[in-house]
């Protein structure tokens, strides 16, 4: 049994110290000049700090997820003392042992990723003024634009046999790479250079093209319809980002990509065949508290199914936006209140009602997108985080999704409205938390099931424990009574014990729900490997590992991420 590596527990450079948040409770009156550090140990910092951690606690520092780390937090007092009237003082020997070990909050301990000399550079760096990056504009944009395949030179049917409503696109997040995954064979059909660790990777309304977007920004367009798939189009759209998702309702298939940033924090609109950047809208402003915010970075983004929207979460605002592509050139926003800091989220069985995380708030937010209103602000357990959630029908409740969280050892079911008369007895219940599953400890990032499943599937990735961090908890939704039932993701690979943890992260079904593939994400020189399993018997029946399967984490099954079906 592997015990928790500091009294702080466990999380990621991307969240620190969120376990911390009760102590940090006031400014330094007094200033004190940095650590000392060369300019290579400088740019050291600054790349890890914008591949580990700026994703939750922002490139200027001032937190989000993580918590803020701007040097009047991180610096000890001139007098060098740790506490002062109850507020912990930090410094370089208390922030190495945080970024070693990790925070109860689902910061993981980054000893298992950083050298000691990576992690004393981290400490130091987090106390300097933080850089502030240059704008980025749609000139910029039209500057990075390539347009490696045209339109008229693609193919006009498809070239391949392979069943393109089962493919997965699984992330190679360390390599900078995407692997399509043939979901009949389970065979790796080609891995292709896309930007550095994809976010989310998600589909054209016609399932044919496959969008990526990096944290870095780049945007690749992935035509399938070649005898191997092909790179058509890439396109920056600044120096962090999260999140795209093309045009689906009817009249506009295809046609748009949108894609937002972390920084600078916008959203640009681009032609869905070629990525041709046509528009961008910033979203610097007002929060929901009516405060000025330099960073309000762009997190989830979707596409509605029922209107010409989309639907755009702005992280530090609290701020919904439902942008209106109808027009571009006259673009309408109807921005709606909700509450900070939004993150991820999905839609309801419905796909009506858009559920997203306020992981801040510990509340979920959920937008009527018929109406443009906001249906609900529903209070959970600590940092709730979806993923893109599940939807099921409850025994008791009726029609519910699903969050788990990262800051708490629970799966939350909050009930959702239906328009079919045979729920209608379930109204009462509507938009309130109707249960909480227990759950061995915090650190989940995602829960799944499909509509031919009677299987609810919970991951722990960020929990310090091995016993958590490499296995998945299946419940029975027919029987919530009944405790989960353990998978170890890690035994069940066949691959050897490391050092580091082996997380079991992001669960995807098939396209019939027959089968629920697991990434084991390893460590930078570890073998990583996906495992699959029968959703009936919770058997393994294929384990995908090879040289090139570096740190697999995010899969998408075409199918499933083209028709929204979680």
């Amino acid at each position: 049994m592997r015990k928790s590596k500091a009294k702080y527990g466990a999380m990621s450079l991307a969240a620190l110290p969120l376990a911390l948040a009760g102590i940090f409770t006031s400014a330094y009156a007094q200033e004190t000049a940095p650590p000392a550090m060369t300019a290579e140990e400088k740019a050291a910092g600054k790349k890890i700090f914008f591949e580990r951690c700026a994703g939750c606690h922002g490139v200027l520092r001032k937190g989000a997820t993580g918590k803020n780390l701007e040097p009047s937090w991180t610096k000890k007092d001139k007098d060098g003392k740790e506490t002062s009237g109850g507020t912990l003082k930090l410094g370089t020997q208390r922030l190495e042992k945080i970024i070693a070990l990790g925070t109860e909050g689902g910061m993981v301990n980054y000893d298992d990723i950083l050298t000691k000399e990576e992690i004393n550079i981290m400490a130091r760096y987090i106390q300097q003024t933080p850089d502030v990056p240059p704008e980025f504009s749609l000139k910029d944009m039209e500057d990075s634009w390539k347009l490696i395949v045209p339109t008229d030179q693609r193919p006009k049917k498809q070239m391949n046999k392979v069943n393109l409503k089962n493919i997965f696109a699984v992330t190679l997040r360390d390599s900078g790479e995407l692997a399509l995954i043939d979901g009949d064979t389970k065979q790796i059909w080609q891995i292709l250079k896309t930007g550095y660790a994809v976010h989310i990777s998600r589909l054209s309304a016609s399932g044919r093209y496959v969008y990526t977007v990096g944290r870095d920004g780049l945007v690749t367009l992935i035509d399938m319809w070649f005898e191997t798939p092909t790179t058509v189009a890439t396109v920056k759209l600044g120096a962090d980002a999260r999140s795209v998702d093309t045009s689906k309702f009817k009249g506009f298939e295809d046609k748009y990509l949108i894609g937002g940033t972390y920084w600078p924090p916008q959203f640009a609109i681009m032609e869905g065949d070629t990525l041709k950047p046509l528009k961008i809208v910033g979203t610097r402003g007002m929060t929901v508290d009516g405060e000025y915010h330099p960073e309000p970075r762009v997190a989830s983004i979707v596409a509605s199914h029922i209107k010409p929207e989309w639907v755009v979460n702005v992280k530090e605002t609290g701020m919904i936006m439902l942008v209106d592509y109808s027009d571009i050139n006259n673009l309408k926003t109807t921005t709606i209140n909700s509450a900070k800091f939004l993150h991820d989220g999905g839609w309801d069985a419905s796909r009506r009602y858009f559920l997203v995380a306020a992981n801040a708030s510990n509340k979920v937010a959920a937008v009527d997108t018929k109406t443009g209103k906001l249906a609900a602000l529903v209070n959970t357990k600590k940092i709730p985080h979806p993923g893109r959630g599940a939807n099921f029908v409850h025994p008791k409740f009726g029609p519910v999704w699903a969050t788990g969280h990262l800051g708490d050892d629970v799966v939350t079911l909050i009930s959702t409205p239906s328009d079919s008369p045979k729920f209608a007895k379930y109204k009462q219940h509507n938009w309130k938390v109707v249960q909480e599953l227990k759950v061995p400890g915090s650190g989940n990032l995602f829960v799944k099931t499909h509509p031919k499943s009677h299987h609810l599937w919970v991951d722990m990735p960020l929990n310090p424990e091995r016993e958590n961090a490499e296995v998945n908890l299946v419940f029975d939704i027919r029987d919530l009574s009944k405790p989960p039932v353990t998978i170890n993701v890690a035994k069940d690979s066949g691959l050897p014990e490391t050092k580091a943890l082996r997380r079991a992260v992001h669960q995807e079904f098939n396209q019939d729900g027959s089968e629920v593939w697991i990434s084991l994400w390893g460590g930078k020189t570890d073998q990583s490997a996906i495992v699959v399993y029968d959703d009936k018997t919770l058997k393994v029946k294929k384990v995908i590992t090879d040289p090139k399967m570096v740190t697999p984490t995010g899969k998408f099954n075409v199918w499933n991420t083209q028709h929204d079906i979680y």
